[in-house]
């Protein structure tokens, strides 16, 4: 987790504005359709990693805690 998920995660969410927006200028709803689904992916990774590097600080503290550090 991390800042390398999170550029892959914004760089998902990008490439699905992009679809979206191409989709949109040509009229191609599947287009428009597959970069909705796109940014919608990348958001459910990204609330993921977030979810997850809480937790890794949590456990972090807590073993801080437990060795007096």
């Amino acid at each position: 987790m991390g800042l390398a998920d999170d550029a892959k995660n914004k760089a998902e969410d990008l490439k699905g504005r992009g679809k979206e927006a191409a989709g949109s200028v040509t009229g191609d709803d599947q287009l428009k359709s597959e970069g909705k689904g796109d940014q919608a992916s990348a958001d459910i990774k990204q609330k993921a990693t977030d979810a997850a590097d809480a937790v890794k600080g949590k456990i972090d503290d807590v073993k801080d805690k437990l060795t007096g550090h």
